[in-house]
């Protein structure tokens, strides 16, 4: 990723600040976030196949730091920058953030930290990307299985009589598999994502239930308006 080198350096500086203003609340990201120009980063005379390429890039460059070995302040963060960009990009339809299957397991466990830990902007910020479908899971990527096939066929070529062409003998399967194949992992991915957003969808009832728990009324409806503002700012901040 090295379509723009300043990308990465401007990402890492906002999670640099952040992490030096020791908090994970989002009012506080939202801040810095607005002073370092944030709200403007896909502006430019850019035409769309580019702004789609710089918006992929931006997505996945910022994802790594919200996955282990990072620290929490650091992940709580990547999760905001992610919020952020998701929301601000000018792509129609937007371009998501690609998740690894493997990677959805420290995902869940981050999750139920931030809910542990009553941090609950950051785990209504997470909530509210799973329910805009701002994840798309990814299995085997689509080049990876095609570059293989092609391997294939040149294998199959070179073994032959006539090596511009594979001898149909040595053909074991269909010159379509790719394709095939291709179909089945997204069907899987489908089904995976629908198998794993079931238990995610229970993040607002589990907070309603710590807040119930509160031995003192005056705090819970503290935390329950702390929400409400939460939801209502969430969005505005970044866009603004």
């Amino acid at each position: 990723m090295n379509g723009w080198p300043g990308l990465r350096t401007d990402c890492e500086a906002l999670l640099t600040r952040f992490q030096q203003a020791e908090s994970v609340r989002f009012e506080d990201f939202a801040l810095l976030w607005r002073q370092n120009r944030f709200d403007t980063i896909f502006y430019g005379k850019i035409r769309t196949p580019e702004q789609i390429k710089f918006t992929k890039e931006a997505l996945a460059l910022v994802w790594p730091y919200f996955l282990p070995p990072y620290t929490f302040q650091i992940r709580v963060g990547a999760l905001y920058l992610l919020y952020g960009l998701y929301n601000t990009q000018l792509c129609q339809p937007k371009q998501k953030i690609r998740v690894a299957l493997k990677d959805w397991a420290e995902v869940s466990k981050f999750k139920q930290e931030l809910l542990d830990a009553q941090h609950y902007d950051a785990a209504y910020i997470f909530r509210k990307l799973l329910m805009d479908k701002a994840f798309y899971f990814t299995a085997v990527p689509k080049f990876e299985t095609k570059n293989i096939h092609e391997h294939y066929k040149r294998m199959k070529c070179l073994i032959s009589m006539d090596q511009s062409q594979p001898d149909k003998a040595i053909s074991l399967i269909k010159d379509d598999f790719a394709a095939k194949f291709q179909d089945i992992i997204l069907d899987y991915q489908q089904w995976q994502k629908k198998k794993m957003e079931s238990p995610l969808s229970t993040v607002g009832d589990e907070m309603r239930n710590r807040k119930e728990g509160c031995s003192q009324e005056s705090e819970g409806s503290g935390r329950a308006k702390t929400l409400a503002e939460i939801k209502s700012r969430s969005y505005s901040a970044v866009a603004q």
